[in-house]
């Protein structure tokens, strides 16, 4: 199956993606397109997915962009990568389950290549670091099926802004931290992109029907 790869040099609209990816779903569905892997940034943006609920904004100030993703509020902006992917599970082996083990199993085997150790949660979609003082986000995780094409994506906190999400309740998390990978392991990460795309390539073949 053949997957376009998209890398974005400068923020992309979180709206303009939106369009972009259910355009793309719409071609895939008619066989007019390959699916997507897309990597890119958005500008300052708190996003809410289909479960959010009112109280988990704490700054009522903030603006929230609804989203028709998977999940509850999260926060994106500069520093922070973002993978959107639109991927026809319907020539792969139809288990979400399965899909969304593909993406933990991706950025954990990714940040592993930087010599950090993070871990799945059963009970709490994400990637998650153990500081030794309190369990901390690294990564968030929202997926949305339609016609058994999955799409939306992840994003991993490289260098962003950490406050930002005081202004929330990152993913109706209340007892964990949000941490990035600059504060974990002061290091070059230029490259994570290209590392991110040939371990999610390299895993998704485990859907292989």
């Amino acid at each position: 199956m053949k997957i376009e790869i998209k890398k974005s040099q400068k923020p992309i609209k979180y709206e303009d993606a939106l369009s972009l990816m259910e355009k793309r779903l719409h071609e895939i569905d008619k066989n007019k397109s390959n699916d997507l892997i897309w990597i890119l940034e958005h500008d300052e943006i708190y996003t809410a997915g289909k479960t959010y609920k009112e109280d988990e904004i704490i700054d009522k100030s903030i603006k929230i962009f609804r989203s028709n993703r998977g999940g509850k509020i999260t926060y994106h902006g500069p520093g922070q990568l973002i993978c959107y992917f639109v991927l026809d599970l319907k020539k792969r082996k139809k288990d979400i389950r399965k899909f969304i083990s593909v993406i933990e199993k991706t950025i954990i085997e990714t940040l592993n290549y930087y010599q950090i150790n993070s871990f799945p949660d059963k009970d709490n979609i994400g990637v998650w670091y153990d500081d030794d003082t309190e369990i901390k986000k690294i990564a968030a995780i929202g997926v949305r099926v339609s016609k058994w094409i999955a799409y939306h994506g992840f994003s991993i906190n490289i260098k962003n802004n950490l406050e930002k999400y005081n202004a929330i309740i990152p993913c109706g998390i209340t007892d964990r931290g949000i941490t990035n990978l600059k504060n974990i392991k002061d290091q070059n990460y230029d490259n994570i992109e290209n590392i991110l795309i040939e371990k999610f390539i390299s895993n998704l073949k485990s859907l292989n029907a």
